[in-house]
């Protein structure tokens, strides 16, 4: 190999090359016409709240109490959206194990696609800087890109920031005011290699002041910043990365119930500021 192919084989692809102003060939839309075709479909919008459950546990509890009814217009190859009634808040709909930066924001793609207009992401995370007793929820305001999506949508920063500080700042307060419920606000760490979380990775995500790390913050918030959908994200602090038996606690019902209510906050935040 010659020092010119050796040069051009260096440059870095996920960084390197990016129009993020150009329009994209392939659309979400196009996607969900074809499979509302094949599958013979009906075209029926989404709620326009809707929320990601990367662990599953809100979906499952759903299920279990049977709450919750499969959408009957969602043309996500991937994914079942169930739609259920939140008190307060109404009709939401939610999408379960979407774990992991691409496939959080394809499945946000779809959804805006589909008359979604509020997404939420709550997220199982580690604690990365101990701040109270787990399980606690981390409103995540900034997240550090240790992962590829993001790099598709904004160029090179070493945080995505949550674009809505005016909506943020609503959601903070409702979380807060919460009963039995632990709310921080701060930043995270997006990482898509979660058994490479290495001393030296996690001491530099502390250095930089992240609170915990999860896999999807990161890239869902440069997904909102480049759309200007509204887009709010959620750690949920349940575990310090298996280190000590007994870990991963999450609360009553797999710390679904905690979730929802974290959800309704939320969303009733979101109409006021709206």
């Amino acid at each position: 190999m010659d020092k010119k192919t050796d040069r051009a084989d260096s440059a870095w692809p996920i960084v390197d090359g990016k129009e993020h102003e150009a329009p994209s060939v392939f659309r979400p839309e196009a996607l969900l016409r074809e499979a509302r075709r094949q599958r013979r479909l009906p075209l029926v919008a989404v709620p326009e709240i809707c929320v990601l459950d990367p662990d599953g546990d809100v979906v499952r509890h759903l299920k279990r109490t049977d709450a919750g009814r499969t959408h009957e217009g969602w043309a996500c190859y991937h994914t079942e959206l169930l739609a259920f009634d939140l008190d307060s808040v109404g009709r939401v709909g939610i999408v379960g194990c979407a774990v992991g930066a691409p496939f959080a924001v394809l499945v946000a793609e779809q959804l805006f696609a589909s008359g979604c207009r509020l997404l939420i992401s709550v997220t199982s995370a580690g604690q990365i800087t101990p701040i109270g007793p787990t399980p606690y929820f981390v409103l995540i305001d900034r997240a550090l890109r240790d992962e590829g999506t993001s790099y598709h949508y904004l160029p090179s920063s070493t945080f995505a920031e949550a674009p809505d500080a005016p909506l943020f700042a609503r959601v903070e307060q409702a979380g807060r005011a919460l009963p039995d419920i632990a709310l921080h606000r701060g930043a995270t760490w997006t990482t898509d290699a979660p058994y490479r979380e290495t001393e030296s990775a996690i001491a530099r995500a502390r250095q930089l002041g992240a609170l915990a790390v999860e896999m999807e913050a990161a890239a869902l918030y440069a997904f909102s910043a480049t759309s200007g959908h509204s887009i709010v994200c959620f750690a949920h602090v349940t575990n310090s990365m298996a280190q000590t038996e007994g870990d991963f606690e999450k609360g009553e019902a797999d710390g679904a119930k905690a979730t929802l209510a974290v959800v309704a906050a939320t969303a009733r935040a979101w109409r006021s500021w709206r």
